[in-house]
């Protein structure tokens, strides 16, 4: 085994058998490759990653080529999902140099750690363009000898460039920010909406789950019926097609095809944390049971299959299965008709459900079926699934369907357990659990904070990065590694507000005390780095600013602070939140996509909040119907909170002087720093919240 062996990233880990002489990133590699005067090779990708699963078996597994590695090169492997400050650098360095980007991640750099060279996936033999990777090696081996003045000189240009590339691009002030900007990327959004199969633009489709909560913000807020159909017929499409995972619940990465119909079929928990909190936000727009149906049954999918017995959600299930991509998932005919059969289907009954997933003997997936919802189109039903009746018997077919697919060789598990995500899925699971009533997602949701709160931070407050039961543990005890970046104190800074909104006004104390890191270790004058002032220096620092497959650090910051200031009235936190969306500027209403997190900030900076406070016995079913109706509604810029009479106002002013009225347990509406009539009855204050949110 090689020093890989004891990482905590599941993906390294896959790598420790390799005959490559493999270094985790860190001083002892840099420390080699001067010493020996060689240029180092960096790989990079993660454990779900198909083509880094490809190039591993093809090249670092083998002898000969792991021969020329070790003696061409350091040899550093690196998790993205780990070292995202690492990634973002080198692949802005490897997208300077081809113009595209992914992973694998190959980068060729100097001792000192600058890029020179690099690219993406290499094949072992020479085949579509590309040079075999040893032919490469041999090739960058002979220019660091011979040439070795014109790699310097690219490595310098490289690293200007990539000092650049931390440039924000507001101009640090409220010019243009108001609602103009907010409808211009509706505008935009819409424009590049695929009417016919939903989604913006052709193949391949991503789920773009931050985009479709923009529009249902914008439909909230302006009525606009656009919006609200670009953002439900996509929600509809994905949820019908194969990036739905149509048996287990959860959604695939993304899909291949313009139709949602052939997905790259690994699952991220990202993914399911900013698809099931666009569903969530979908059902309290419409009240529609596919809505609730898809949001009920991704987080059943999470909480069943990425959770950690300890509360901890893991990160991922690879795309592939003994040795293949999708096998997991897919049907052949005969198979699907067997087990039909065996469940008790007549021979009609399972060719209605056939028909209804879309099974055929040819099947649609290299001769085998991926389950969809076949026959609808957004043309034709205003949506998938809309107009549309499943055969009776489709829950007892998916029921035996399920139960025999468990039997198969599951995907690989990637069980690390990453702050930033787990943030990101626990304010969605905290916030469907209050709006549906499921006590048993609040307890997974408890769990869960505690688990974050206790196992990755440690004693005097640090948030650290990732967790993993079979790590070595450190001198404090925690199989936690890697200082916590600005993503990880941003994404558990929105999802302990959200506990503090929907659970126990008393999150809201740990809450602060991840903000202050998150404003001390990663602000300046305008937005977030991506490292800590006590972290490793790269050689650049990273800002993590655009929207991506996740939602950017900035953004997750702007929000949970501008939610934070608005329940605790400190100044400290609505500026930090504000400087971060005018880091940004107007130029977030013409690239909506990249930054369609921080639009739900531009809102709350723009307008008062609406708030909220509930006083009453958490016991006694008269609060719990005066939360119900305020839970079940979509109010993008509200804040609330919960609490018994007398308690709660040392965190928050919204519970100062409030009291009972009549004994009875009372709500408390208050905006534009004046508060409504206390109400004791539901009906008025679901009055009092129409009324407010049309102000």
């Amino acid at each position: 085994m090689n020093r890989l062996a004891d990482e905590t990233s599941p993906y390294l880990r896959q790598h420790k058998d390799n005959p490559v002489d493999w270094y985790p990133w860190g001083d002892e590699a840099f420390a080699k490759a001067r010493a020996e005067d060689k240029p180092i090779m960096l790989s990079v990708g993660y454990s779900a990653c198909h083509w880094c699963h490809v190039m591993a078996h093809e090249s670092f597994e083998d002898p000969g080529t792991a021969e020329v590695m070790n003696r061409l090169f350091v040899n550093i492997k690196v998790d993205r999902e780990e070292r995202p400050d690492v990634d973002a650098v080198y692949m802005t360095a490897v997208q300077s140099l081809t113009g595209r980007g992914g992973w694998p991640m190959t980068v060729f750099l100097t001792p000192d750690g600058e890029p020179f060279y690099g690219g993406t996936y290499y094949p072992k033999e020479e085949r579509h363009g590309l040079p075999g990777f040893t032919q490469l090696l041999e090739a960058i081996d002979d220019a660091w000898r011979d040439r070795r003045d014109e790699l310097l000189t690219q490595a310098g240009k490289l690293s200007a460039a990539l000092a650049r590339s931390g440039e924000l691009p507001g101009a640090g002030t409220d010019s243009g920010l108001g609602t103009e900007v907010l409808d211009r990327a509706a505008a935009q959004l819409a424009a590049h909406y695929d009417g016919q199969f939903g989604g913006f633009g052709g193949a391949p489709k991503f789920p773009q789950a931050m985009s479709l909560d923009h529009l249902l913000r914008h439909y909230v807020r302006t009525g606009d019926g656009m919006s609200r159909e670009v953002a439900l017929g996509t929600l509809d499409a994905m949820a019908a097609g194969g990036m739905y995972d149509q048996l287990g619940g959860g959604f695939h990465r993304y899909s291949v095809d313009a139709r949602w119909l052939v997905p790259h079929f690994e699952k991220m928990l990202y993914d399911q944390a900013t698809l099931a909190r666009a569903f969530l936000h979908a059902w309290l727009v419409t009240g529609q049971e596919r809505h609730k149906r898809v949001l009920e049954e991704t987080v059943d999918y999470v909480l069943r299959d990425l959770r950690h017995e300890d509360g901890g959600f893991y990160s991922a299930e690879d795309a592939d299965s003994e040795g293949e991509e999708g096998k997991f998932y897919v049907w052949s005919f005969d198979e699907l008709n067997e087990v039909l059969g065996a469940a008790g289907l007549t021979e009609d009954q399972a060719a209605a459900i056939a028909d209804w997933w879309g099974a055929t003997k040819g099947g649609n997936f290299e001769g085998h079926n991926i389950l969809h919802i076949a026959g609808l189109s957004l043309e034709a039903h205003g949506g998938p699934g809309r107009g549309a009746t499943p055969p009776e018997e489709i829950e007892q077919a998916r029921e035996a369907l399920f139960r025999h697919r468990e039997q198969r060789v599951r995907p690989g598990l990637d069980d690390k357990v990453l702050t930033g995500w787990n943030g990101m899925f626990l304010q969605a699971l905290a916030e469907a659990a209050a709006a549906l009533g499921r006590a048993d997602w609040m307890e997974a949701a408890r769990a869960n904070a505690r688990f974050l709160l206790d196992e990755l931070r440690r004693p005097d407050g640090r948030v650290l990065r990732s967790w993993q039961a079979d790590a070595t543990p450190g001198p404090d005890g925690r199989r936690a590694r890697h200082l916590g970046y600005a993503e990880d104190y941003a994404a558990l800074l929105g999802a302990l507000v959200s506990m503090a909104e929907v659970d126990d006004v008393a999150w809201l104390t740990p809450a602060g005390e991840i903000a202050a890191g998150l404003c001390d270790l990663f602000a300046d004058p305008g937005g977030f780095y991506t490292t800590g002032t006590d972290a490793e220096a790269l050689i650049t620092r990273p800002r993590d600013v655009f929207d991506n497959a996740t939602p950017s650090a900035n953004s997750l910051a702007a929000n949970g602070l501008l939610r934070l200031a608005a329940l605790t009235g400190d100044s400290r936190w609505q500026e930090a939140g504000e400087a971060a969306v005018r880091a940004v500027g107007a130029v977030m209403g013409d690239h909506p996509t990249a930054f369609a997190e921080l639009h739900g900030a531009l809102e709350r900076a723009i307008r008062p909040p609406i708030e909220v406070a509930v006083v009453g016995d958490p016991g006694d079913p008269a609060t719990a119907e005066l939360t119900g109706e305020l839970r079940r509604r979509f109010m993008p810029t509200a804040v609330s909170v919960t609490a018994a009479p007398g308690t709660g106002a040392d965190l928050t002013p919204l519970l100062a002087d409030r009291p009972l009225v009549d004994s009875r347990p009372t709500a408390y509406v208050c905006q534009h720093f004046a508060c409504r009539q206390p109400v004791t009855d539901p009906s008025q204050l679901a009055e009092q919240l129409d009324e407010a949110m049309r102000s």
